[in-house]
């Protein structure tokens, strides 16, 4: 007869409650943290902060007869063949669940920002591009095929999504994020949760809070930032993705929020995330994350005192590696100064969601559902979703002397460093990024059409020709290491060479931007911060070179931020953004600058006039707009939610079906969308909120709803919008709760943020007494397109 921990008739709470039961508390030890394979190698760069520091490789065979927690990066440590991949976990969870006497095997986790970090795997437009789309149901499917992708060769959880609000772009893992703004970053964070645990993935929301929000944009710099804007800005994405979503797991940050570590807060971890949201799921560390709770903050003088204070606050399970919640953590235990009821609670969640993942089932099999077949990481399905999400998030941020679309038989000049370089397609979590970048005699293992390559394509009728013009952006290659008479002539040299190409031409199309990378290894990810806004290394001197010359020059940016394009705004002929598109980003833009795709991508983070005067995002009161007090114009050159199309729209007929609401209410507003233009197009509908008066100061405006509207030339649809007064609460109560006060709003239909691009603006006053809300209320306000 089968244990109560095996019968699967019983609830996972008390099967998980049965295991726990039985075992030993280095066993119950043994599921709170893993193994990260191959990682303690003193070869090539780190992956993780301070990984050589701090990681070590460990005796799999000693860790064994207690079991083991987690399997860390099993396909995103070093380069492996898919099924030779799949094979080779099959054969450690085979291991491990024959090595403890349950016969329990590990979670396994990988990173799958861009899609899943193993070699061959389709690589997505990175998460600022999703932001770009406003299309959560497109994200969704994306992060479904991901997830099935993960599954079939026998992965558990994916450490995605990134639900960070950007606050400033110097920010290196501004890429990473989806956008500015914390309604757009937590709807589409939520649909790519519900895709990828739709999948039987994990989804691990990050960073656990406020790691965007550090002081001059560095990477694991403090956050100094009030109860307010926590509450308002970076917190939201996190409940609606755990309240909408049902997001599985969560991770803690690295930063501290006035002097207390995430990792050591038990107001976020449980007070907030646990008592107040209802989180049911597993805290994971970010890598090494407990560890710097010693080594980094200096709030513990041991491991053991650092093993404490994380798992006191919540963390439930440490990664990368098996360190502090080891031996450290077990005798302190057994000296009684850690209550062992703190490691019983952590391992019940981990036992549970094992239990969920049907890894305690008796009928559990080791080998994936992948093999024994060949395994195909990047199929066609994947390939045509990849496109689908590259085209939507290209931003067509300008077009005043009408060049695009380029003419089919045009001589085109295309120049600049990147237009030749796949890797301007892919962000710093991609496989050749992360970590093929340690391994160069290796294939990229998938196809990454180039954008020269993708117009000339796209193009087969044009004369193009190709110059670099400057050197690749990048720490070692950049202006700064551009010194000595061979380099200067070399730099001039290639400056000539883009200048001659750009003079014979009839239109010059110059492709600059990032080279991603960690740590300082490219100008855009993780550890890769700026000091300002300027296009990096010698792009900026090509750009007014090329400009020089009279030839209408078209900006095309594969970019993981934003960059300052003031100083040649009036000079510029059009301006194409995109956000580190993926391996089908070059046929997307190229799509986009030939006219067989209709650019509808809107920007999810403001672009900069001059590249100092920040942190700035469109979320400011009124002190914080351009005004008589300041010689400093924080003003952008394009809002958030900015973009243009091929075709016109025309917003007609807004309505309200009130023109007062209780504070408890809500009401319907509607308007017909027209495309007026001889191209299909799809238009993005945005509703932003304006408050004229509040308690607290308030943003100007602030995003609280969006629609997209494909139309046909000539089609009409009607976009309904359902708002609930619930969406006008902020935190304004004494001790930091949400209200909903009586008084005016104003509902503004709009293309941007900015003023100037509102179409129509409706009015509404709420009337009652002032509400208290909390995580109940309504968070999403649904639109609808007929």
């Amino acid at each position: 007869m089968p244990h109560p921990w095996q019968d699967t008739s019983l609830p996972a709470e008390d099967r998980a409650a049965d295991l726990l039961s039985r075992m030993t508390l280095e066993e119950k030890l043994a599921q709170l943290a893993g193994v990260w394979p191959g990682s303690g190698s003193t070869e090539g760069e780190d992956v993780a902060p301070l990984q050589h520091q701090v990681n070590e490789e460990v005796d799999l065979d000693a860790l064994l007869p207690h079991g083991l927690g987690q399997l860390t990066r099993p396909f995103g440590t070093a380069p492996v063949e898919p099924g030779e991949g799949a094979a080779a976990l099959a054969r450690t969870q085979a291991r491990i669940a024959s090595g403890n006497r349950f016969g329990i095997p590990a979670v396994a986790h990988e990173e799958c920002l861009t899609g899943f970090a193993a070699w061959g795997a389709t690589v997505f437009p990175t998460p600022l591009a999703w932001g770009a789309t406003f299309d959560p149901a497109l994200v969704g499917r994306a992060a479904e095929l991901i997830g099935a992708s993960m599954r079939a060769v026998g992965i558990h959880q994916g450490l995605s999504p990134v639900v960070d609000v950007v606050r400033d772009p110097r920010w290196g893992r501004t890429e990473e994020s989806i956008g500015e703004d914390p309604y757009l970053v937590g709807t589409i964070g939520t649909a790519y949760v519900r895709g990828l645990q739709s999948a039987g993935i994990i989804a691990t929301l990050k960073h656990f809070a406020g790691y965007s929000a550090s002081r001059g944009a560095r990477n694991h710099a403090p956050v100094s930032i009030g109860p307010r804007e926590l509450a308002d800005v970076i917190l939201p994405p996190f409940e609606m993705a755990v309240l909408e979503g049902g997001a599985r797991s969560v991770m803690h940050a690295y930063n501290d929020i006035d002097g207390v570590p995430s990792a050591a807060n038990p107001w976020l971890l449980t007070e907030l995330l646990r008592e107040r949201w209802g989180f049911t799921g597993t805290v994971v560390s970010d890598y090494f994350g407990v560890s710097f709770l010693e080594l980094n903050h200096r709030v513990a003088d041991s491991p053991a005192r650092a093993a404490g204070l994380a798992l006191a606050a919540g963390v439930d399970v440490e990664l990368p590696a098996v360190h502090c919640f080891a031996t450290p953590l077990r005798d302190a235990v057994r000296a009684g100064e850690v209550d062992e009821a703190l490691v019983d609670r952590a391992a019940l969640r981990v036992l549970r969601q094992k239990c969920e993942l049907g890894l305690l089932d008796p009928d559990w099999s080791a080998t994936p559902p992948a093999l024994p077949q060949a395994v195909d990481l990047d199929p066609p399905v994947m390939r045509e979703v990849a496109r689908q999400l590259a085209e939507e998030s290209v931003v067509l941020l300008a077009n005043d002397r009408q060049v695009l679309p380029l003419a089919p038989g045009a001589r085109i000049a295309v120049v600049g460093p990147l237009a030749d370089d796949p890797a301007a397609m892919l962000g710093c979590y991609t496989f050749p990024r992360h970590v093929g970048v340690e391994h160069p005699e290796l294939p990229i293992g998938i196809d990454v059409p180039t954008l020269l390559a993708a117009l000339r394509a796209e193009l087969p009728d044009a004369r193009i020709t190709h110059a670099e013009g400057c050197a690749p952006p990048g720490p070692a290659t950049g202006a700064a290491a551009a010194t000595g008479a061979s380099a200067a002539v070399a730099t001039e040299s290639r400056l000539a060479q883009a200048a001659r190409a750009a003079s014979d031409a009839d239109v010059c199309v110059a492709v600059l931007g990032d080279l991603s990378g960690l740590f300082g290894r490219g100008t855009s990810g993780e550890g890769c911060d700026a000091a300002d806004l300027e296009l990096p290394g010698e792009q900026g001197a090509l750009l007014d070179t090329l400009l020089a010359t009279g030839t209408p020059v078209v900006l095309v940016l594969l970019t993981g931020r934003p960059y300052a394009l003031g100083r040649w705004s009036d000079l510029l002929a059009a301006t194409v953004q995109a956000f580190f598109p993926g391996e089908e980003g070059g046929p997307a833009v190229a799509g986009v600058l030939s006219g067989r795709v209709n650019p509808s991508g809107r920007l999810p983070v403001s672009v900069p006039y001059t590249p100092g005067g920040q942190p700035w995002t469109y979320l400011q009161p009124p002190l914080g707009l351009h005004g008589g007090a300041s010689s400093v114009d924080p003003t952008p050159l394009h809002p958030f939610g900015h973009g243009l199309s091929y075709t016109t729209f025309a917003w007609e007929a807004p309505e309200a079906d009130a023109a007062t609401l209780a504070t408890d209410g809500e009401t319907a507003l509607r308007l017909t969308v027209r495309n007026t233009g001889e191209r299909p197009g799809t238009e993005v509908v945005q509703l932003y909120l304006h408050q004229p008066v509040a308690r607290t100061v308030r943003p100007v405006t602030r995003l609280i709803g969006y629609a997209r509207v494909p139309l046909a030339p000539g089609e009409s649809a009607e976009v309904q919008f359902t708002f609930h007064a619930d969406l006008a609460s902020y935190p304004g109560a004494p001790d930091g709760g949400r209200i909903v006060e009586p008084g005016p709003l104003e509902l503004r239909l709009a293309s941007s943020s900015a003023d100037a691009d509102v179409r129509h603006a409706l009015p509404l006053t709420l009337t009652g007494p002032e509400r208290t809300v909390d995580h109940r209320r309504r968070l999403v306000c649904p639109a609808e397109v007929k």
